[in-house]
C-alpha cells in the first residue's frame, strides 16, 4: 500500500470506528472481571463460592442474596441436586454468623396409585392395582349363564361371549307352559278345591327352561287374519279332544288337514254376530265398537266371541284356565285373537282396576256365588265405573229349584255391590256397575262387603290373594271420565297423573312426547324396514310405558293386536293402557309369561335388557321369547350398546338369524336395534 493510501487510511471513519470498538471491548472486560473476582459487591444474586485457592468451582451456587446492600442469607441447598462437603461447613459457617434459619424441605410427593393397566405415560404395567371389587360375585361369575363362556382371540386373552348352541326340549315339551306346567309344585298344593292348580307355580331357581321348546311335526306357516278367524292348520294345533268335546256345539270341527270355527258357542249356537246383536239391542248404552271398546270375555271357549267383536272395534281379551279343555287359549291365539291363560281361583288377575267396559261370562263354568261371592268382588275390582257384566247360564232362564236358588243368590250378591240389573231377557242378564259412590254411601252400617281398607291398592296384582276388602270407593274422575273410540287413544287419561313416576314435565306431555316418539320411529320402519310386508298379527309389547307402541300400529293401519306388558319393575302404567282403549297385562320378566308355545308373531322390546340385567339372567328371557315366538316370526329388541352383544350371542345360539341396525340417530348413537328372525325349521 502506497504513503498516500496509508495517510487516507488514518484519516477515513472506519479507523474511527474500529478503534471505538476495541476501546468498549476493553472496557467491558475489565467491569466483568472486576464484579466477578469478589473485589467488588456482585450485581447477580448468585455467588460463585470457590475453593481456599479460587481456581476450582467445586459445586453450584449453595446461597442467594436478597440485594446487594443486604447481609442475610438464605439456604438453597435443597432445590439443588447436589452439595459438595466444602459448600456444607460454608453453610454451616454462615448459620453460625446469625443467619435465618432455612425453611423445612417440601414433603415427598405421593407415589402414583394406578389403579389401571397403563401407567401416567401412557405405558402398559404390570404393577397396578384392580381397586375395590365384590369378591361374591368373582366367585360366582362363571355362574350366572352356564351355557355362557369366553372366547378366546388366540393369544391366550378372552375378548368376548361366547353361548353354546342351545339345545331342542323333547317332544314332550312341545306345549309346555314353565309356570302352568309344573308338576312337582302342584302336587304339593294343600288344597285344590278353589283351583289353586291353574295358578301360577314357576319353577325353582336353577330349574329354569335351558332348551328350546320344539314345534309339531308338520308345523305349517300360520293361516293369515282375516281368514284364520275361520280356520287353522291341525298340524299346528294338533288336539282333537276339544272337537270332539264340543261337536254338537257349533264350537269347532275338523275338516281334513284344519280346524274350522263356525263362530258358535254353548249358548250361541246360531253364531257370535246374532248373540253381540242380542246384547246390543238389550243395552243399546253398550254400544260396541264407541262405548264399550275394551272387553274381557272369560271362560272364552274358542274365543269367537272375542274374535267376532273385533270386526266391531272392540278390543277383546279372552281368558281361560289350562283346564280340561286346555287348548282352547292356543286356539285363540292360533286364530289370531287376543288371548291369555287365567284362571278365577285365589289370586287377583293380572289386569289393574277399572280396566273393561264390559265384563262377559257364558256358560264359563266359574261358580260366582262361592266364598259369599268373592269372585265377583274381582270382576267389580276389574270393572269400569258404569260397566257392564253379561252374565249366559242356566241359572237365568231355566226354572229348577237349585238353578232358581243359585240366581236368587246371584241377584242378592250383586245388589250388595251395588250393581244394577240393567235387562234380563232369554238366556243373557246384564248387571250395571254404578258411576259414583252415592249407593255405597247409602248402605246400611254392617252390610257386606264392607268398603275397602284405604291402603289397599286396587291396581296392585303381582300375586295377591283375593280378600273381601276390594270394594273401594270410586275416585272421581279415575276410570270413568273417558272419551269414546278412536279419541280415547290418544286423549291423556286422569289416570295418567297417579303413576308413580320422577316426571320433570307435566305427565301430559310426557304422554304425548312417547306417542309421537313411536308413531315417527314405526313410520320410518314402515319407509325403510318395509314393515307393511311383515305378516303382523300377534304383537307383544314387552316393556309399553304409555302403550305408545301399540297406539303407532294402529294410526298407521296394521291389522294386528297388541298385549301391553308393563313390568312389575317399573311405574304401573298398566292403568292408562286401559284407558286408551288398548289392553296389557303385569308381568315379571324374571319368570315365564302365561302363554303357550308359538303364539307370538312379533315380539318388541325397548331399553328391557338393559334395565332387567340387574335382576335376571338375560339368556332366561331370551329362552322365553323363543319358546312363544312362531316359527318364522320377528324380534325387534332396542337397547344399550353395553348389553348388544350377549343377545347377539344368545340369540345366534337359539338358531336365530340376527342382524344389528343403528338407530335413526346415527352410528355413534348409545342405542342399537337388534332384529331376530326365527327360523321356520328348527335344527
Amino acid at each position: 500500500m502506497g504513503n498516500g493510501g496509508a495517510a487516507d487510511l488514518f484519516k477515513s471513519a472506519t479507523l474511527i470506528k474500529i478503534s471505538g470498538f476495541i476501546l468498549v471491548s476493553v472496557v467491558f472486560f475489565y467491569l466483568g472481571k472486576h464484579f466477578s473476582d469478589g473485589s467488588s459487591q456482585q450485581l447477580v444474586f448468585f455467588s460463585s463460592h470457590q475453593n481456599a485457592d479460587h481456581n476450582e468451582i467445586t459445586g453450584p451456587p449453595a446461597s442467594v442474596a436478597l440485594s446487594p446492600n443486604h447481609n442475610k442469607i438464605f439456604n438453597i441447598t435443597s432445590l439443588t441436586n447436589e452439595t459438595s462437603p466444602a459448600q456444607k461447613n460454608e453453610n454451616q459457617e454462615q448459620q453460625s454468623i446469625g443467619s435465618v434459619s432455612p425453611p423445612p424441605p417440601p414433603p415427598p410427593v405421593p407415589a402414583v396409585k394406578r389403579m389401571g393397566v397403563v401407567d401416567e405415560n401412557g405405558v402398559m404395567a404390570e404393577d397396578f392395582e384392580v381397586g375395590e371389587y365384590d369378591t361374591e360375585l368373582v366367585e360366582n361369575w362363571g355362574k350366572a349363564n352356564d351355557t355362557a363362556d369366553l372366547e378366546s382371540d388366540g393369544k391366550g386373552d378372552k375378548v368376548r361371549v361366547r353361548v353354546n348352541k342351545f339345545p331342542l326340549c323333547p317332544e314332550s315339551m312341545r306345549e309346555y307352559i314353565p309356570c302352568l306346567d309344573n308338576e312337582e309344585a302342584i302336587k304339593k298344593l294343600k288344597s285344590t278345591e278353589k283351583g289353586e292348580k291353574f295358578e301360577r307355580h314357576c319353577p325353582e331357581k336353577g330349574k329354569e327352561l335351558n332348551c328350546l321348546v320344539p314345534s309339531p311335526k308338520g308345523y305349517k306357516t300360520p293361516i293369515p287374519w282375516p281368514q284364520s278367524r275361520d280356520e287353522v292348520w291341525f298340524s299346528n294345533v294338533p288336539h282333537a279332544r276339544l272337537a270332539e268335546d264340543k261337536g254338537g256345539q257349533n264350537w269347532i270341527t275338523i275338516d281334513k288337514d284344519k280346524f274350522k270355527f263356525p263362530g258358535g258357542g254353548t249358548q250361541f249356537i246360531h253364531g257370535a254376530d246374532q248373540y253381540l246383536d242380542q246384547i246390543e239391542k238389550m243395552v243399546p248404552e253398550i254400544a260396541f265398537g264407541r262405548h264399550t271398546r275394551v272387553a274381557l270375555d272369560v271362560g272364552c271357549g274358542v274365543a269367537s266371541f272375542g274374535a267376532y267383536l273385533l270386526s266391531r272395534n272392540v278390543n277383546t281379551l279372552s281368558v281361560a284356565p289350562k283346564d280340561v279343555h286346555e287348548n282352547q287359549i292356543q286356539f285363540a291365539l292360533e286364530r289370531g285373537v287376543p288371548a291369555m291363560v287365567a284362571a278365577f281361583a285365589t289370586r287377583r288377575l293380572l289386569y289393574p282396576s277399572q280396566a273393561f267396559d264390559l265384563i262377559h261370562c257364558s256358560r264359563c263354568r266359574i261358580n260366582w256365588t262361592r266364598d259369599d261371592g268373592i269372585l265377583l268382588l274381582e270382576v267389580n275390582r276389574l270393572l269400569r265405573a258404569g260397566g257392564y257384566f253379561a252374565w249366559a247360564a242356566q241359572p237365568v232362564y231355566k226354572h229348577e229349584p237349585l238353578l232358581e236358588e243359585q240366581w236368587e243368590e246371584m241377584v242378592n250378591l250383586t245388589s250388595h255391590l251395588c250393581w244394577k240389573l240393567v235387562k234380563k231377557e232369554g238366556y243373557i242378564a246384564i248387571w250395571q256397575k254404578p258411576l259414583n259412590n252415592s249407593c255405597y254411601l247409602s248402605r246400611e252400617e254392617g252390610t257386606k262387603p264392607p268398603l275397602c281398607d284405604p291402603d289397599d291398592d286396587p291396581d296392585s296384582v303381582w300375586y295377591i290373594f283375593y280378600c273381601f276388602l276390594v270394594l273401594s270407593f270410586l275416585e272421581e274422575g279415575y276410570g270413568s271420565n273417558i272419551t269414546t273410540w278412536p279419541a280415547r287413544l290418544q286423549n291423556p287419561p286422569d289416570r295418567l297423573q297417579s303413576v308413580q313416576i320422577d316426571a320433570y314435565m307435566s305427565r301430559n306431555e310426557l304422554f304425548r312426547a312417547e306417542s309421537r316418539y313411536w308413531h315417527e320411529i314405526i313410520e320410518s320402519y314402515v319407509r325403510a324396514l318395509h314393515w307393511k310386508k311383515l305378516k303382523l298379527r300377534n304383537v307383544l309389547d314387552m316393556r309399553a310405558g304409555f302403550g305408545g307402541f301399540a297406539a303407532a300400529l294402529i294410526e298407521n293401519q296394521f291389522d294386528c293386536w297388541v298385549l301391553n306388558v308393563v313390568p312389575v319393575s317399573g311405574p304401573n302404567t298398566l292403568p292408562v293402557i286401559y284407558d286408551r282403549g288398548l289392553i296389557g297385562v303385569m308381568h315379571d320378566w324374571c319368570e315365564p309369561f302365561d302363554t303357550y308355545p308359538r303364539t307370538y308373531d312379533f315380539l318388541h322390546a325397548a331399553g328391557l335388557f338393559s334395565i332387567e340385567q340387574k335382576r335376571c339372567n338375560i339368556s332366561t328371557i331370551m329362552l322365553e321369547m323363543d319358546r312363544i315366538l312362531r316359527p318364522g316370526g320377528h324380534v325387534y329388541i332396542r337397547d344399550s350398546l353395553a348389553v348388544m352383544d350377549e343377545l347377539q350371542e344368545i340369540a345366534t345360539a337359539m338358531g336365530w338369524h340376527v342382524s344389528i341396525r343403528d338407530t335413526a340417530e346415527g352410528p355413534h348413537a348409545s342405542y342399537r336395534i337388534l332384529t331376530g328372525d326365527k327360523r321356520l325349521l328348527q335344527a
